[in-house]
């Protein structure tokens, strides 16, 4: 074990709570009676009445756009539909997390009916994706949610091209790793505002290969998703893009705003974690301190909720997945109690100053980068030498 990694694990170790079984099993004890008052207080129950809200939302936001689309004001309606797709994205985490309904059947539809029909990216692919986040959230080997070489590496041990486990391949740190890590934190805001574009091809890559359940109960959730691609495709593609656009510079600008517009989106998702802890802290960890460890929370008023759509209480939701988004604000100040209690630090920055964590854990691995192909270079040139 390299001494960066020791010296992670040890800041870790001085920070949070013991690691001996009395205080973990205190913990995790607490942390039960917590999930008890909770369900006691009725948190564990969607207010239906906040998803109509959600829909006349939706209804305004892609209204607007077709509005402004048969008017010919381009620009103005791609704006719209993309404010339509960062919206429905929370309700897709809602229903991914059968945090609705409580029912799979029911949530599975209404997940794959906004995610795939209308927003053109797959659920299936995301659950895959993200019930192995929440079980191993920020291990570089093993949450594929921060596995993003050869464009982003928020801990140094990225450099050693690790293994993945979710993808089952070597993360090779190669030759565009090596340029695009040392540059990350000024790549980092262009990138994301064309994570779209990103998504659309994994979720078609989940589709084809059949990376999905073939057998049980969810067999049929592929084939559900194909046809809502189809349908994304034929309204989206063809009705809009092609059919309703005259001309190809403005079809451009039409798709380019759409979809970057939904970059602050893609920002806001991987705020929670970029700047947290990456080190195992090994198996005698509990499940709610190494959550609480590795996710941030993100401090905003009330009234901008619906912006965040419930992604700024990450803490509390690796916590508690089930938890309808509408009730997160008011379970936040039971979790701060119970952190107090079990004196856990409780990861809570504003939006901006979230940002510059992320931006400051970026820039320190990017230096590590130059630092480490500096050094390569050296080693390269002077073993040259000697061989003359």
């Amino acid at each position: 074990m390299d001494s960066r990694t020791q010296a992670e694990i040890k800041l870790d170790l001085d920070k949070y709570p013991s690691l001996d079984p009395a205080t973990q099993d205190d913990i995790v004890r607490r942390y039960r009676q917590l999930d008890q008052f909770i369900h006691a207080e009725g948190l564990y129950q969607c207010r239906y009445t906040d998803y109509m809200i959600e829909t006349c939302r939706y209804a305004l936001l892609f209204g607007l756009c077709l509005l402004f689309l048969r008017l010919g004001w381009y620009s103005v309606s791609g704006l719209f539909l993309g404010l339509f797709w960062h919206q429905l994205v929370f309700t897709a985490h809602d229903a991914g997390h059968m945090g609705i309904t409580h029912d799979f059947l029911y949530d599975t539809v209404i997940g794959v009916v906004v995610a795939d029909f209308f927003g053109g990216l797959s659920i299936g692919w995301w659950k895959r994706n993200h019930n192995v986040h929440h079980i191993v959230t920020n291990s570089p080997e093993h949450d594929p949610d921060i596995e993003h070489i050869p464009f982003f590496a928020i801990s140094h041990r990225f450099f050693e091209s690790l293994r993945s486990t979710f993808y089952d391949r070597p993360m090779i740190y190669d030759s565009i790793a090596k340029i695009s890590v040392r540059y990350q934190h000024l790549l980092y805001y262009p990138l994301l505002i064309l994570g779209r574009f990103n998504l659309y091809v994994l979720s078609w890559e989940f589709l084809l290969r059949g990376l999905g359940p073939r057998k049980g109960i969810a067999w049929w959730h592929r084939w559900f998703e194909i046809a809502g691609h189809v349908f994304f495709w034929a309204w989206f593609g063809y009705g809009i893009v092609y059919r309703s656009i005259p001309d190809a510079y403005s079809r451009f600008v039409f798709i380019m705003i759409s979809h970057m517009i939904t970059g602050p989106l893609h920002v806001q998702i991987t705020l929670s974690h970029f700047a947290m802890s990456t080190a195992d802290l090994g198996i005698h960890e509990s499940f709610p301190q190494k959550m609480l460890r590795t996710t941030m929370d993100v401090d905003c008023p009330a009234w901008l909720d619906f912006l965040h759509g419930g992604l700024q209480f990450q803490a509390v939701h690796h916590l508690y997945p089930r938890i309808p988004r509408h009730n997160l604000r008011r379970t936040q100040k039971l979790v701060q109690a119970f952190c107090d209690e079990v004196e856990i630090p409780y990861a809570l920055y504003g939006f901006v100053d979230g940002n510059k964590q992320v931006c400051g854990r970026l820039a320190d691995v990017a230096r590590q980068a130059t630092i480490l192909a500096e050094c390569q270079r050296t080693v390269a040139k002077e073993g040259f030498a000697a061989g003359h």
